[in-house]
């Protein structure tokens, strides 16, 4: 179809000026809800009709949102003009078209014959689904009736071999949109999980392959429909896109709102097998007693800005859509499989049945899927059966038969405390599956069996993350961290307690206070349920704490101290929890993002671990690096640069660094780490950089300005002075901490504000022209903030003394 779009009879095309017009003329309202849908759509058919003179042969059909009767409130109309080969169809048509356009609506658009539509059905499978919600709106009811009739027959007959092409698209446009379930700021129609996939599912179902629309899948599509029309409401115009702006507006549109102590008023999802209308097993719905959609009267009446009155919980409705794209994905994923068992065939014994094998005790692979042995399935089930399955599908990279999810769910008594042995195998050996972990975690969650192993898991499941560095949600960051540190189970001494670690360190998210604190309790409490000793309980709560350690210090801090490698050594206290917590900050910052991590960080916080596991094995601390050689030598000044570090010898003076420091952030390069010192009258300063847009520099040029300036060249000072303050933002509330006795003959001053180009020269001019020298320097870039630690020499300074150099640095941000 031909996607077109006019300027209605007042010549503007201004998304207010066309919604007001629609109104007026089409008699469309913002109502959010199944009944408000179809009332659009039932608006939209009369108007419609009136557009279309009485001529047998031709018929106008509705495809798309409006062929479905699930209009959002912004849509645009999707319509064939289908004729019989019928004389003046051009005009015809375009007596239709224009007065859509003048309407200021979108339209998409086409004139078809029925074979037309037919062949072209046969060589797009994406038209294909298109007429699969075909409806007549007006004209020659038979010619409508014969393309629907013939357009679904066609698609049954070749669903089967049409769906390999479809799921090939389908991945193209995952790639492109992500997965609805663990993004801020997903499309609610075009990525994973979201509304394109329910019309994939519905196709898939209507070729009769497998019954994909079941009633959690149904329920998660209106809830999603529901999302959509706040949305537009809230906007104004037609928009897919879930943004942070809009989201609180949609949140209570829906009827998500805070209490009045913060949080939601509205409930969790109930666990699959709770009385509902669902049967026992079936993948988790929303909880009934959830707010549904508002009715259209309602909605339709009132304004953005009573809406505006009370604050919706937009992470409830993230939580709510993470919800429901993932049953839709889950659904999607075992329609695929149905079609792809179809297309391939059973394989059979020589007796003509499928064939069954056994994978692991109670658990034997059927027709590609793992289902229970018929021994397993008694009076009194096992209580680790359903782990034992989930950890023999993940193993064996096999997808857990929805039967058997939904037997295990109804019918598999909670495990006791503390788990036996068996229970607890089993739970590691699906953690440390690899690649098959979090296909069969997310299988077992749809079906309410993660719950019955962790009761915790409730409160993290689809917890949004707002730290930008994070793709994932909470519980699914987890899993994967879960999956990243199985690469590193051969580098420690206990890899069970290594998977475990990871899987609950971040527990204490979402709770008030320091999350590696507050989760430590958590943690411990799980790893007591399931039967850990004592020592090894308190180790998990170790790496629950301390999690964040090696980062931390490796970047913030100078490594060359010999205090900050005392301090580390105390904390850690022996090589096996090193190891451990070495291994788990990799896979932390794995599964987090690829934001999160560098080699320049890979190198600081292995350097970190290196230092630190001799302290811990000799009892002494190393001694500093050496100064390079090559900058004691040669006349001054001595400049040395390759891609990531630079290295500058000149005449020992206040300011250098700084001097250094703006620079480098004239030729946009991000200083990491620097290290200023004095050797024999010469000042050295060495920086660990990164290109801040990702394109190095001139080498060239670059030197002959660090030159030019560590000789106080006033024609750099200058552009070094324009180009920063020119670059300076406007940041909320930074902070200055001190920390006291944290390094050798200094004290550490902690900078936390908003990143800027040149903040670390603003800072550095700022302390040098205070009276500070700066021995070092380490910048940790945290999204859009930064930690920046700066090491001044000498003792503990009295109040006033820090309250100036706070207020020097604060006023340079």
């Amino acid at each position: 179809m031909t996607s077109s779009t006019r300027k209605n009879a007042s010549g503007h095309t201004g998304n207010g000026a066309a919604a007001l017009l629609v109104d007026e003329v089409v008699g469309v309202d913002g109502g959010i809800g199944a009944t408000a849908r179809a009332a659009r759509a039932d608006a939209y058919d009369r108007w419609l009709r009136g557009l279309l003179p009485q001529r047998p042969g031709v018929a106008l059909i509705a495809v798309g949102g409006l062929g479905r009767r699930q209009c959002a409130p912004h849509g645009d109309l999707d319509l064939v003009l289908l004729h019989a080969g019928v004389p003046g169809v051009d005009e015809l048509a375009a007596s239709v078209w224009y007065p859509v356009w003048d309407a200021g609506l979108r339209l998409d658009h086409s004139v078809r014959t029925v074979a037309e539509a037919l062949s072209i059905a046969q060589d797009d499978v994406k038209v294909a689904l298109g007429l699969l919600d075909a409806r007549l709106v007006a004209g020659d009811a038979a010619l409508a009736d014969t393309l629907v009739r013939t357009a679904a027959d066609h698609w049954r007959r070749t669903a089967v071999r049409q769906l390999p092409a479809l799921r090939e698209i389908t991945a193209a446009r995952w790639a492109a949109h992500g997965e609805l379930a663990f993004l801020l700021e997903g499309d609610l129609k075009e990525a994973a999980g979201g509304l394109r996939d329910v019309g994939i599912l519905r196709a898939i179902a209507t070729a009769g392959i497998t019954d994909a629309l079941r009633p959690a899948v149904r329920a998660a599509h209106l809830r999603l429909l529901d999302t959509r029309d706040a949305l537009h409401r809230q906007a104004g115009r037609r928009v897919d896109r879930l943004v942070a702006q809009e989201r609180d507006g949609v949140a209570a549109l829906l009827g998500l709102r805070q209490s009045p102590a913060g949080g939601s008023d509205t409930p969790g999802p109930l666990p699959p097998h709770a009385p509902g209308p669902l049967p026992p097993g079936a993948p988790r719905p929303l909880s009934p007693h959830a707010p549904g959609p508002l009715p259209p009267g309602a909605s339709g009446g009132a304004s953005r800005a009573g809406a505006a009155e009370s604050i919706g919980d937009g992470d409830a409705l993230l939580r709510r859509i993470a919800g429901d794209a993932r049953t839709v994905s889950h659904a999607l994923d075992d329609a695929f499989r149905a079609a792809d068992r179809l297309r391939s065939g059973r394989r059979r014994g020589g007796d003509g049945r499928p064939l069954r094998r056994p994978v692991a005790r109670d658990v034997v692979e059927h027709d590609g899927e793992l289902v229970l042995a018929r021994t397993a399935i008694g009076a009194r089930p096992d209580p680790s059966l359903s782990l034992r399955v989930a950890a023999a599908a993940a193993v064996t990279r096999l997808p857990i038969a929805r039967a058997t999810c939904e037997w295990l769910a109804a019918y598999c008594p909670p495990l006791p405390a503390p788990w036996p042995a068996e229970a607890r195998a089993a739970l590691i050996t699906l953690l440390g599956a690899g690649p098959g972990l979090v296909p069969a975690w997310e299988t077992c969650d749809r079906y309410g069996l993660i719950e019955g192993w962790l009761p915790e898991w409730t409160r993290l499941r689809s917890l949004p993350q707002h730290n930008p560095v994070h793709r994932f949600t909470l519980d699914r960051h987890l899993v994967q961290t879960a999956y990243e540190a199985s690469r590193h189970t051969r580098e420690v001494d206990r890899p069970d307690l290594l998977l475990l670690g990871a899987l609950l360190h971040d527990v204490g998210k979402g709770l008030p206070g320091d999350h590696s604190t507050v989760g430590v309790p958590l943690a411990e409490a799980v790893a007591a349920r399931i039967g850990l000793p004592a020592p090894e309980v308190a180790l998990i709560g170790t790496l629950v704490r301390l999690h964040l350690l090696l980062p931390d210090v490796a970047t913030r801090r100078d490594l060359a101290d010999p205090v900050t490698i005392a301090g580390v050594a105390e904390r850690v206290g022996d090589p096996t929890t090193l190891d451990l917590l070495h291994a788990l900050v990799r896979a932390d910052a794995a599964a987090t993002g690829p934001a999160a991590w560098s080699d320049w960080k890979g190198r600081l916080v292995a350097e970190l671990v290196t230092r630190v596991r001799t302290a811990l094995d000799t009892g002494a601390l190393p001694a500093p690096p050496a100064p390079d050689p090559a900058l004691l030598a040669g006349p001054l000044p001595v400049v040395h640069l390759t891609a990531d570090r630079v290295a500058v010898a000149a005449a020992d003076r206040r300011g250098l660094l700084a001097t250094v420091a703006g620079c480098l952030a004239l030729h946009r390069l991000e200083v990491l780490s620097a290290d200023a010192s004095t050797v024999d009258g010469r000042a050295l300063v060495e920086c660990r950089v990164q290109p801040r847009y990702g394109l190095a520099p001139d080498p060239i040029a670059l030197g002959a300005d660090l030159r030019r300036a560590v000789n106080g060249d006033v024609s750099v000072t200058q552009r070094l002075r324009g180009r920063a303050l020119a670059a300076r933002s406007d940041p909320a509330a930074p902070r200055v901490v001190w920390h006291r006795e944290a390094a050798t003959g200094a004290v550490l001053l902690e900078l936390r504000a908003a990143d800027a180009v040149g903040l670390l020269y603003r800072v550095t001019c700022a302390l040098d022209e205070a009276g500070a020298q700066v021995r070092a320097a380490r910048i940790s870039t945290l999204g859009g903030d930064v930690v920046d630690a700066f090491y001044l020499v000498g003792g503990w300074p009295d109040d006033a003394t820090r309250a100036r150099l706070a207020a020097a640095v604060l006023a340079a941000v």
